[in-house]
Protein backbone atom coordinates (compact mmCIF):
# COMPACT_ATOMS: atom_id res chain seq x y z
CA UNK A 1 0.00 0.00 0.00
CA UNK A 2 1.18 3.52 -0.74
CA UNK A 3 2.49 5.65 2.32
CA UNK A 4 4.21 8.98 2.20
CA UNK A 5 5.49 10.18 5.61
CA UNK A 6 7.06 13.67 5.89
CA UNK A 7 9.37 15.44 8.67
CA UNK A 8 11.35 18.27 8.94
CA UNK A 9 8.91 20.50 10.18
CA UNK A 10 9.19 22.88 13.75
CA UNK A 11 9.65 26.22 14.36
CA UNK A 12 11.98 28.66 12.83
CA UNK A 13 12.71 32.58 12.64
CA UNK A 14 12.22 34.70 9.55
CA UNK A 15 15.17 34.51 6.97
CA UNK A 16 15.79 30.61 8.33
CA UNK A 17 15.75 27.52 6.37
CA UNK A 18 14.55 24.36 6.89
CA UNK A 19 14.28 20.69 4.91
CA UNK A 20 11.42 19.10 4.77
CA UNK A 21 11.89 15.42 4.02
CA UNK A 22 8.45 13.29 2.45
CA UNK A 23 9.85 9.23 2.98
CA UNK A 24 7.65 6.78 0.54
CA UNK A 25 6.70 3.43 0.80
CA UNK A 26 4.73 1.12 -1.27
CA UNK A 27 5.71 2.99 -4.52
CA UNK A 28 8.66 4.53 -5.83
CA UNK A 29 9.21 8.02 -6.57
CA UNK A 30 11.08 8.02 -9.64
CA UNK A 31 7.24 6.52 -11.37
CA UNK A 32 5.07 9.13 -9.90
CA UNK A 33 5.02 13.53 -10.39
CA UNK A 34 5.74 14.41 -6.28
CA UNK A 35 4.36 17.55 -5.14
CA UNK A 36 4.32 20.07 -1.82
CA UNK A 37 1.59 21.55 -1.28
CA UNK A 38 1.15 23.56 2.00
CA UNK A 39 -2.36 24.64 4.37
CA UNK A 40 -1.91 27.83 6.24
CA UNK A 41 -4.40 28.25 9.01
CA UNK A 42 -7.75 28.71 7.86
CA UNK A 43 -7.09 28.53 4.13
CA UNK A 44 -7.28 26.01 0.87
CA UNK A 45 -4.90 23.53 0.31
CA UNK A 46 -2.34 25.16 -2.24
CA UNK A 47 0.17 24.03 -4.58
CA UNK A 48 4.04 25.05 -3.89
CA UNK A 49 6.27 23.05 -5.88
CA UNK A 50 6.38 19.60 -7.98
CA UNK A 51 8.45 17.68 -10.19
CA UNK A 52 7.22 15.18 -12.90
CA UNK A 53 9.00 11.62 -13.30
CA UNK A 54 11.94 12.52 -15.19
CA UNK A 55 13.08 14.98 -12.99
CA UNK A 56 13.66 17.64 -15.31
CA UNK A 57 10.39 19.72 -14.92
CA UNK A 58 10.16 21.41 -11.41
CA UNK A 59 7.50 23.80 -11.18
CA UNK A 60 6.77 26.61 -8.26
CA UNK A 61 4.07 28.53 -7.14
CA UNK A 62 5.48 32.09 -7.46
CA UNK A 63 5.15 32.39 -4.18
CA UNK A 64 8.06 30.41 -3.26
CA UNK A 65 10.30 30.81 -6.46
CA UNK A 66 13.90 31.66 -5.28
CA UNK A 67 13.29 30.75 -2.06
CA UNK A 68 12.16 27.27 -1.90
CA UNK A 69 14.03 23.51 -4.03
CA UNK A 70 12.23 20.28 -4.23
CA UNK A 71 14.87 17.66 -4.96
CA UNK A 72 14.37 13.56 -5.10
CA UNK A 73 16.67 11.03 -3.70
CA UNK A 74 15.61 7.56 -5.77
CA UNK A 75 17.85 5.30 -3.25
CA UNK A 76 16.44 6.06 -0.27
CA UNK A 77 13.08 7.05 -1.89
CA UNK A 78 12.36 10.84 -0.86
CA UNK A 79 11.58 14.04 -1.67
CA UNK A 80 12.55 16.72 -0.03
CA UNK A 81 11.59 20.46 0.03
CA UNK A 82 14.67 22.92 0.99
CA UNK A 83 13.15 26.07 2.31
CA UNK A 84 15.33 28.88 2.65
CA UNK A 85 14.51 33.08 3.63
CA UNK A 86 11.25 31.72 5.45
CA UNK A 87 8.44 34.31 6.47
CA UNK A 88 6.14 34.33 8.53
CA UNK A 89 3.36 33.93 5.85
CA UNK A 90 5.29 30.77 5.08
CA UNK A 91 3.54 29.14 8.34
CA UNK A 92 1.34 26.44 7.40
CA UNK A 93 1.24 22.86 7.19
CA UNK A 94 3.28 21.12 5.10
CA UNK A 95 1.94 18.22 2.64
CA UNK A 96 3.61 15.94 0.19
CA UNK A 97 1.72 14.13 -2.70
CA UNK A 98 2.54 11.31 -4.92
CA UNK A 99 0.22 11.28 -8.26
CA UNK A 100 0.57 9.85 -11.54
CA UNK A 101 -0.64 11.63 -15.08
CA UNK A 102 -1.52 8.01 -16.48
CA UNK A 103 -3.53 6.42 -13.85
CA UNK A 104 -6.21 7.72 -11.13
CA UNK A 105 -2.85 7.16 -8.55
CA UNK A 106 -2.85 9.66 -6.12
CA UNK A 107 -1.49 9.53 -2.31
CA UNK A 108 -1.22 12.66 0.80
CA UNK A 109 0.96 12.43 3.55
CA UNK A 110 -0.35 13.55 6.81
CA UNK A 111 1.72 16.22 6.56
CA UNK A 112 4.32 18.86 8.87
CA UNK A 113 3.85 21.75 10.48
CA UNK A 114 6.01 24.73 10.06
CA UNK A 115 5.94 27.57 12.15
CA UNK A 116 8.13 30.94 11.10
CA UNK A 117 7.84 33.28 13.92
CA UNK A 118 10.62 35.83 16.23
Amino acid sequence: QAHLVESGGGLVQPGGSLRLCCSASGFTVSRYTMSWFCQPPGQEREFIAGMDMTGTIRKYDDSVKGRFTISRDNTKNTVDLQMRSLKPEDTAMYFCKGSSRYSDFEVWGQGTLVTVSS
